[in-house]
Parts: C-alpha cells; sequence; structure tokens
C-alpha cells in the first residue's frame, strides 16, 4: 500500500514552514519533502520533523537569480561554480536538517546551447553525486513540462534516464512526477514500468490543474495500483496545489480508498 509525503511547497501554503510541519503530522502523514527551505533554520525543521516523528525526505538546490527567471543553474554553462555552490548548500541542509535527497535542478536554458548544455549538466552531476555520496545522500533528476516552465531544460523522464545511464552514478535516481509526465507525455502506467529501476521518488498531482489527484486525466486509482505492484517500496509526494483549504481537500485519500493505510 502506498505511503503518501506531504510536499510542503504546496501544502499549507499559508502558514510557515514550522506550522506545515506541524499540519502534515496533524493530517497523519508520515514524510514531508520541502522546495527551497533555506531561510528557516535546519535545525529548527529537524526538531519539528523529530517532535512529530516524521521522516523528512528531500530539498531542491536553489534556484539561483529568481530576477532573472532562473530556474536552477546546473545544465547552465558559465555558471557551475555558482551551481556547485548551490548544490553544497543543499548538502549542508540536508546534514542539519536530516533530509535524505537532493533534487538538482537542471535550469532554463537556449534551444540553440542544448548541447553545451547537456555537457555542462553530466559534468556538473559527476562533481556533485560523489559530493552527495560522502553523506549518503540521493540526487534526484526531474524534468518538467513545456507548460509550466518554458525552456527547461529537459521534459521527458526518458531524457533524465540518459544521463543517469550515462553518468553510472548509484545515487543518482530519476524524480517520477506523473503530473508532469502526464501533461508532456502521457502512457503513464508505461513508462513508469519502464523506468520503475531508476526511480528515487515519485509525486503526484491532477492533470492538467495540478491540483488534488482526484479530478482530471489520470486514474488514481490505477495509478496507485500499478506502482505498488511494480514493488515500489519509497514514499509518493503529494505535490500538488490545493483548490482550496488543504485539510478540507485532504478528502482525496478516502475517496480512492485510502483511508488511514496512507500515513506510514
Amino acid at each position: 500500500m502506498p505511503r503518501f509525503s506531504a510536499n510542503l511547497g504546496f501544502l499549507w501554503p499559508e502558514l510557515d514552514l514550522i506550522g506545515r510541519i506541524e499540519c502534515a503530522a496533524a493530517a497523519g502523514f508520515g514524510a514531508v519533502e520541502l522546495h527551497w527551505p533555506y531561510d528557516v533554520p535546519a535545525g529548527d525543521v529537524r526538531a519539528a520533523c523529530t517532535r512529530h516523528d516524521l521522516a523528512l525526505l528531500g530539498v531542491n538546490t536553489g534556484v539561483g537569480d529568481a530576477s532573472r527567471s532562473e530556474f536552477g543553474l546546473g545544465a547552465v554553462s558559465g555558471r557551475e561554480a555558482d551551481f556547485q555552490a548551490l548544490v553544497d548548500q543543499s548538502i549542508a541542509y540536508c546534514r542539519d536538517s536530516g533530509a535524505t535527497s537532493i533534487h538538482a535542478m537542471a535550469g532554463v536554458t537556449a534551444p540553440d546551447e542544448r548541447i553545451a548544455a547537456r555537457s555542462t549538466f553530466l559534468r556538473n552531476l559527476e562533481v556533485a553525486s560523489k559530493k552527495a555520496a560522502r553523506h549518503d545522500l540521493t540526487l534526484l533528476l526531474e524534468p518538467i513540462n513545456p507548460r509550466d516552465k518554458p525552456g527547461y531544460f529537459y521534459s521527458r523522464i526518458g531524457e533524465a534516464a540518459e544521463l543517469i545511464q550515462e553518468l553510472g552514478a548509484t545515487n543518482v535516481k530519476l524524480m517520477f512526477d506523473v503530473y508532469h509526465v502526464g501533461v508532456t507525455e502521457g502512457d503513464v502506467l508505461k513508462r513508469l514500468e519502464r523506468f520503475m529501476p531508476m526511480i528515487g521518488h515519485i509525486q503526484i498531482a491532477a492533470v492538467p490543474s495540478r491540483a488534488e489527484p482526484d479530478e482530471g486525466e489520470i486514474a488514481y486509482g490505477r495509478v496507485l495500483k500499478a506502482i505498488d505492484a511494480l514493488g515500489y517500496e519509497g514514499w509518493i509526494g503529494c505535490e500538488y496545489k490545493p483548490r482550496a483549504d488543504t485539510g478540507a481537500g485532504l478528502g482525496w485519500i478516502d475517496a480512492l480508498g485510502l483511508g488511514a493505510s496512507f500515513r506510514r
């Protein structure tokens, strides 16, 4: 039976991070995952998760300069030193907070720079994966659909899989976001089956709305059963944007017949 993690980048957005952690625990989640928690001391996050018996999963590397519409730097040529500094920041935060994985954000690149960008990303990942391995941390690669983030370095799950195979680092895995895969490519069940050996984390949200996974094009009842049948033992991140109140929206769990079983 699937175990769900609350993605606190989106859930309970009206609260500060510690308040969101408390709400996730009260709702029955057994794990949380974060986007960019760096303005909150890692020790405070660790203490809150420990107090509520929550596993802390992953964080994202920083986006770079948001005023310049940067959204990660991993594949951005000429910004290698800046990307490694962001990786170092994430590693330090994971060590101090107890998180176990880092989403290495690739960034926005020009179409005519894709070949150079790919080489840059591979070199950056080779360095970053070695640094992360020294602390038993996993790097996650997540393509992002071009509707939500035009120009992002990659949008197809197979592109990330090719990078992982070429890199050959055992601590670099796929972040299989069913929402992004559904928007960009579809054929979710077959892609889950094909890439399951490389998947380090799964996330879910409705397609096309990115709201609670009880509407839209994806039959999540079938998807969750398929994930279970494929032997996935990790957490499934609830990375959706609530239609209204986060707590009220959690009714989708009961609607899928999961009840209290999702908690641990």
